[in-house]
């Protein structure tokens, strides 16, 4: 009999989970333990194992499907097993559980709006598509945030939701990554809100030419595209797939990430926890609800110079750590209005009335991998007792004379500590 594949309870007040990429297609082979789809809910996001080895069918539930507790969502056929119509089970194969969309009552005798020609071929869910036709919006002028790009219903929602902070227009195309070539086990690299790939510069001089080093920059920032998000959750999704690129061929990988960066790298090693060799968070987000939202807000606005250096300012630990030199240079980098905006946007939706919105205290308890986490003693962004409290196996390096961007302000303190956290890994190192 073929091995039935059930959708799982991520977390105790689970009852339905959203299946959100399939890693296996239908009729191909798998290999018991091996990825075979990932599952997310409001509370936690896991990668879900093949229960026995053979080849897939009978896929009941597509990516983006909403599918209760316990339902069956394919079967895996062992190999020379026959394939059947679909095996009887005592258990119910997988009814994706759609959202209810209120149609506005139609005027006597109007006829209803077709849908636009190119949307048949945009992948959307159903309820996405369904509010899109009451709304008169085309599919193809909607971002999706979905798995591989796919139109869900709070895009649609949302829809010119980016006009409220400037004019920006949402972009496609996959996040920019850039490489260093080198030796040893690769350090992926995930910067944080208003900085770019570059920002890494100090601490790769630090950890010396020969590491290897993958940096993936945000979506709105350096050479990614710009992209419309709802939630912390839509943001990780985007950073996930990003990751699968760059580590698809690769074994387990060193993940770095600072500030917003250090909770999206949290977020991928909770997800995809068997391709990360160790974990270090530099002032990571996500551990308590506190932040300094005018700083965000007086960076992602500025407009010019002598408004925004006083905002970066607040990074280090003394005011004296930005020079006007730097200031200057930061400034020539947000000149164009439609950045500005689309961080602005980015920044509301992850930090509305300057709070932090989602926390991920319980994921770092979950985290297998080595972990560390460093902090400035003196960070007037996100104060480092927000890591005091949370539990879990890591260790924490509190550093005198720094403030938010330890990496910038001491970088050969941060690369020293970096190079002992890898090294007690157990990954060889170039």
């Amino acid at each position: 009999m073929p091995v039935e594949v059930i959708l799982p309870k991520v977390d105790m007040d689970m009852t339905h989970g959203t299946l959100a990429v399939w890693h296996v297609a239908e009729g191909q082979a798998v290999t018991k333990g091996a990825a075979l789809f990932d599952i997310e809910t409001d509370k936690a996001a896991m990668e879900v194992e093949a229960p026995a080895s053979g080849t897939l069918h009978h896929i009941a539930a597509a990516s983006g499907d909403k599918v209760a507790v316990g339902s069956i969502v394919a079967w895996i056929y062992a190999p020379g097993e026959t394939v059947v119509a679909r095996p009887a089970s005592g258990a119910a194969a997988a009814t994706p559980v759609m959202t209810a969309v209120s149609a506005p009552v139609a005027a006597p005798m109007a006829a209803e709006p077709e849908p636009e020609a190119d949307d048949a071929a945009i992948r959307a869910t159903p309820a996405a598509r369904a509010l899109a036709q009451s709304r008169g919006i085309a599919l193809s002028d909607v971002q999706g945030t979905g798995p591989l790009g796919r139109v869900q219903r709070d895009d649609v929602a949302g829809a010119g939701h980016a006009s409220t902070y400037g004019d920006w227009s949402p972009q496609s195309g996959p996040l920019h990554i850039s490489r260093r070539n080198g030796t040893g086990t690769p350090i992926v690299l995930i910067h944080g809100l208003t900085a770019d790939s570059q920002s890494w510069a100090p601490l790769e001089k630090a950890l010396g030419p020969q590491q290897t080093l993958i940096r993936i920059d945000l979506p709105g920032h350096g050479r990614s595209p710009r992209r419309q998000l709802r939630s912390f959750a839509d943001l990780a999704r985007m950073m996930v797939e990003a990751f699968d690129d760059v580590t698809r061929d690769a074994g387990p990988v060193h993940l770095v990430g600072h500030s917003l960066g250090g909770a999206l790298a949290l977020a991928i090693s909770d997800i995809r926890p068997r391709r990360v060799a160790s974990l270090t968070l530099i002032a990571p987000a996500g551990f308590g609800p506190e932040i300094d939202g005018a700083a965000l807000n007086g960076i992602t606005r500025a407009s010019r110079v002598e408004s925004l250096a006083p905002w970066l300012r607040r990074l280090t630990a003394t005011s004296d750590g930005i020079s006007d030199d730097y200031a200057m240079a930061a400034m020539k980098l947000r000149t164009d209005p439609a950045l500005r905006a689309v961080q602005a946007a980015m920044a509301d939706a992850l930090f509305p009335d300057g709070v932090q919105s989602f926390d991920l205290s319980a994921a770092l308890g979950r985290v297998a991998a080595p972990t560390c986490v460093i902090w400035g003693r003196q960070d007037h962004i996100l104060p480092f007792r927000q890591a005091l409290a949370v539990t879990g196996d890591f260790a924490i390096h509190l550093l005198a004379g720094a403030g938010h961007v330890p990496q910038i302000e001491c970088p050969d303190r941060v690369a020293r500590i970096m190079a002992r956290h890898l090294a007690a890994s157990g990954m060889p190192e170039g």
